[in-house]
């Protein structure tokens, strides 16, 4: 994908941030852009200022709430029905909760939103975008070592804590894009997560965790915190760069590839959690993609 021109992209979390940022890019490029936001409001004034500054006419809006698999698969629904091509899938949207919360699913919701929705929403808009290729899956990641409890994903047995649910949740893009990788060689569509570095944003929504997030943040690692527009640049060249058409199953920082922790690494961790999250949306009783052998 070396231009935007006449492709068709859809990127969640972008009524706001970094995704906005990437949106309003794609649309500078001439691209057909989908925004994906939960709150109608919020969603429409992003796409009237992305019009606005873009002149672009082509821009579309679908209203879910990521925490809900029933809307993920509606929306899902809609996108298929309304876009006829898809060669740009960026899972942006994510989020940190202060206490542990149930989605309408039962689980735990930053593991809701941050993993099993990207994974969901990636497996029902697949065959559109194998049908497109040359086609991208973009998912945005973070870069904090840890690892996923196998044992405890919904957080039923551990006392929850912020940092640790929203680093495993969020390592799970990791696991999900390393396996997804594996799965579709030879298919035409890449899968890369990228860390787009720690930039100003809603995480965590207006509560009062987003703040304190990333005071924590920043204050115990030394990031900076840059523009949404900034670290878009490293979202855009992972989705736009002619020098990674085929490249897939990498993780990338600020246009180079950096080390994934230690357990992402783990074919059988990749596979192990696949597994889980296809038992988790369901998906372990459709037709989800075939492993490879």
């Amino acid at each position: 994908m070396t231009k935007t021109e006449s492709k068709t992209a859809l990127i969640t979390g972008a009524n706001s941030g970094l995704g906005k940022a990437v949106a309003r890019a794609l649309a500078a490029g001439g691209a057909r852009v989908g925004l994906v936001a939960r709150d109608r409001a919020r969603g429409e004034a992003a796409l009237a200022e992305i019009r606005d500054a873009t002149a672009n006419p082509d821009l579309h809006l679908f209203i879910t709430d990521l925490a809900d698999q029933s809307a993920i698969r509606a929306l899902a629904a809609e996108v298929l029905a309304r876009f006829e091509r898809l060669h740009l899938l960026v899972n942006n949207a994510g989020t940190a909760y202060p206490k542990r919360g149930s989605s309408p699913d039962g689980i735990e919701c930053a593991l809701a939103v941050n993993h099993l929705a990207p994974f969901l929403l990636t497996n029902l808009l697949l065959e559109r975008l194998q049908s497109s290729a040359p086609a991208r899956i973009v998912n945005v990641g973070t870069r904090i070592d840890t690892a996923v409890d196998f044992t405890d994903l919904n957080w039923e047995r551990r006392p929850y804590r912020l940092m640790q649910a929203y680093g495993q949740s969020k390592l799970g893009n990791l696991h999900f894009t390393f396996e997804l990788a594996r799965r579709l060689q030879g298919s035409g569509v890449t899968v890369n997560c990228v860390f787009p570095g720690v930039f100003k944003s809603n995480l965590g929504g207006t509560d009062g965790a987003q703040g304190l997030f990333w005071k924590l943040v920043g204050f115990s690692l030394g990031w900076a915190l840059p523009s949404p527009d900034q670290a878009a640049r490293r979202v855009l060249y992972v989705a736009e760069a002619a020098e990674l058409e085929d490249v897939s199953g990498e993780y990338f920082g600020d246009r180079k590839r950096i080390r994934a922790p230690a357990q992402a690494r783990d074919p059988e961790a990749n596979r192990r959690l696949w597994r889980l999250s296809e038992g988790l949306t369901g998906l372990a009783s459709e037709q989800s993609i075939e492993t490879s052998t």
